[in-house]
Formats: structure tokens, C-alpha cells, sequence
């Protein structure tokens, strides 16, 4: 069975080293870009299962980015990858059509199987953000 074609996008050369270093033992990474538009050149080139973006990128943010590539006739699967753990970002994710989100404080343990979920068609999302006198008042 060929193994799950990832590509990388974060502004970051050095989250983009240690993702690499993290999901290639598992899967192929075919590219790491570091700006939304790269992203849109490097999948009609790549033709990747699963695109792990960031949300805060130049040129175009990594939303922006997944919002196009929804637009494809056969887009890639989507997963976040971001310092941005607000819900209003996860809701702004699932509108753009992605299949997980995951926060960089979890990246050892989050990223991989939100990977292999997304590529597989399920989804991977944190649990909403509750404020402590949220949690009173249930």
C-alpha cells in the first residue's frame, strides 16, 4: 500500500524541520513551502494526500489558501497546524473545509493521527474552549 503523500506549509523553517523529522517516518512528505500561495503552486505540481498547514502565513494565509484549494476539482485533504488555539480559528478552519486542527503544543501527539484521519476522510478537532465561568454555569 503506497504511503500517505504529505506536503508542509509554515513560515517557520525550523517547525518545518522538525515536522518533517516528525511525520516522514510515517509518511511521504513530498515539499515544504513557506507561504499560501506556494501552497496553491505546490499541490497542482504535487498532487499531495494531505496538506499541513499554518494559519498565519505571508502572501496568503494558510485559510485563504485551503479556501482555494477547495475550489480543485479533487482537492487535498486539509489539516491545520497552528499556535492559534481560539475557536473562532477552529470554526474559521472548518468552514474552509479542513479535516483536523491541531495545535503546535501538540504536535507530538495530535499531529500524526490527525494526518492518517484526514486521509481517511474523518475529522480531528480540539474540544471547544470553555472559560472556567463557563464551566460554573453548566
Amino acid at each position: 500500500m503506497a504511503r500517505v503523500r504529505v506536503l508542509l506549509a509554515d513560515d517557520h523553517a525550523e517547525m518545518l524541520e522538525r515536522v518533517v523529522s516528525l511525520v516522514g517516518v510515517e509518511f511521504d512528505v513530498v515539499g515544504a513551502v513557506g507561504d499560501g500561495q506556494s501552497v496553491l503552486d505546490a499541490v497542482a505540481a504535487l498532487q499531495p494526500d494531505v496538506v499541513v498547514l499554518d494559519i498565519s502565513m505571508p502572501v496568503m494565509s494558510g485559510l485563504a489558501a485551503a479556501a482555494r484549494l477547495g475550489e480543485c476539482r479533487q482537492p487535498p485533504r486539509i489539516v491545520f497546524l497552528t499556535v492559534h488555539d481560539d475557536t473562532a480559528f477552529v470554526e474559521a478552519a472548518r468552514s474552509v473545509g479542513a479535516m483536523g486542527y491541531v495545535t503546535k503544543r501538540h504536535i507530538r501527539t495530535d499531529l500524526v493521527p490527525a494526518i492518517r484521519l484526514a486521509f481517511e476522510g474523518r475529522t480531528q478537532f480540539p474540544e471547544p474552549v470553555v472559560e472556567p465561568h463557563e464551566r460554573l454555569a453548566r
